[in-house]
């Protein structure tokens, strides 16, 4: 494994308030590390700090307290709009609810951040066409919207735009919560071999046995804070 940190977490602390104003400290003091070329899950029990962990490792969320550095960057010493270029030049997201926007097709929903970034039509097509295949997308579904394709259908567009941008990180919130297993198993290979092929590095949140089970690296959150750190051969 690279023994370059893509991502450094330091002294992290998010606290939110909650109904009743008591402050709840979503995460709670984490010094964490992944180098680049990594396949890790996070889990543990739902309120744990999985989700908070990704968001604010994805300049999503900003931190109450600590550093969090992400390809050499501060992320605390962006604006927001430079955050978001950011994220669109480095990064890669899949959501649990899949996140894709519903008056596009797939095709224009795999490209979108592709154009984002000024790719030319002829190159976005390429790369979006080459991730489909990959990922097993029939040509005839990449015409349609959101609503008439499946749940694995729609979360296999989500893996291909988190992927067509070639991003350094992929953060994967919960993403075969909504997937059968079989299906989710599928779409797991798919990422581990992408991750040996390219060296893409995936930070999972999970409660999932498949992907806590296909992880190299297993960190375990309890109550905001790193329980357990396990790395598999």
């Amino acid at each position: 494994m690279p023994s370059q940190a893509l991502v450094k977490v330091t002294r992290l602390v998010k606290v939110y308030q909650d109904g009743s104003h008591v402050p709840v400290r979503a995460i709670d003091g984490i010094d964490f590390t992944v180098a680049a070329g990594e396949f890790t899950a996070v889990a543990g029990p739902s309120g744990s700090g999985k989700t908070t962990l990704l968001n604010l490792i994805g300049s999503l969320d900003t931190p109450t307290e600590g550093q969090v550095i992400v390809a050499g960057q501060d992320l605390g010493q962006l604006s927001r709009r430079a955050r978001a270029d950011f994220r669109l030049r480095n990064l890669g997201f899949i959501f649990q609810s899949h996140n894709l926007i519903p008056v596009l097709s797939a095709h224009e929903n795999a490209e979108f951040n592709l154009l984002l970034q000024g790719v030319p039509a002829l190159e976005r097509r390429a790369r979006v066409l080459a991730e489909f295949a990959s990922l097993g997308i029939e040509e005839e579904l990449t015409r349609r919207r959101p609503a008439k394709l499946s749940g694995g259908q729609q979360q296999r567009v989500a893996i291909a735009r988190a992927l067509v941008t070639r991003p350094k990180l992929i953060l994967a919130d919960e993403p075969t919560a909504s997937l059968d297993s079989k299906t989710g198993a599928r779409l797991l290979d798919k990422m581990r071999a992408l991750n040996q092929r390219t060296g893409i590095t995936f930070l999972f949140s999970t409660h999932d046995p498949m992907v806590i089970d296909r992880a190299r690296r297993l960190v375990t959150l309890r109550d905001g804070r790193i329980a357990s750190d396990e790395t598999r051969l």
